[in-house]
């Protein structure tokens, strides 16, 4: 991976290993490179403990960063995953959340180890583009869900009532 000119560095407490692991067994196109253990002892990893792990998420090169507890996670950075139907949106859905996460608002939630995702129906990612009437029914009903819906939103963009 150093052959790259930018990357992204998500910054761990502890776990970067286990992350890229989850991540790479969860996403396509995803996968754990190498692990660069620490040189020394240092605040965030004893002599020989890993450091960095260089991984890929959906084809994006990362660095994961045993920082310690210095720094969290934010919703200012997420990973967006677009979908292409309601079985791709629960799967992701469901491991991030079932694997220690937590449900968020609007298809975005957040792993076990602070990581957002927003987990985007193309439908949805494709509406705000399009004709405003149509947006606006398709965000409206979005702005209502945690994990999307993706009936609901096609019965929006139809202009149907949102189911009670």
């Amino acid at each position: 991976m150093a052959t790259n000119k930018a990357l992204i560095c998500l910054w761990y407490e502890k776990d970067a290993l286990e992350a890229a692991r989850f991540y790479a067994e969860t996403f396509p196109d995803s996968s754990v490179g190498k692990v660069h253990n620490s040189p020394a002892d240092n605040p965030s990893a004893k002599e020989g403990e890993p450091l960095t792990v260089d991984f890929t998420v959906l084809g994006i090169p990362c660095l994961g960063l045993n920082g310690g507890p210095h720094f969290k996670q934010s919703e200012a950075f997420s990973f967006q995953v677009i979908t292409e139907d309601q079985e791709e949106t629960d799967r992701y859905w469901n491991a991030i959340v079932g694997n220690g996460g937590e449900e968020s608002m609007c298809g975005w939630c957040k792993d076990k180890w602070g990581v957002s995702w927003q987990i985007t129906p193309r439908l949805l990612a494709e509406a705000m583009g399009g004709e405003p009437a149509r947006a606006k029914r398709i965000f409206e009903a979005m702005m209502t869900m945690r994990k999307i819906d993706i009936a609901a939103l096609e019965a929006a963009a139809q202009g149907e009532p949102a189911e009670a």
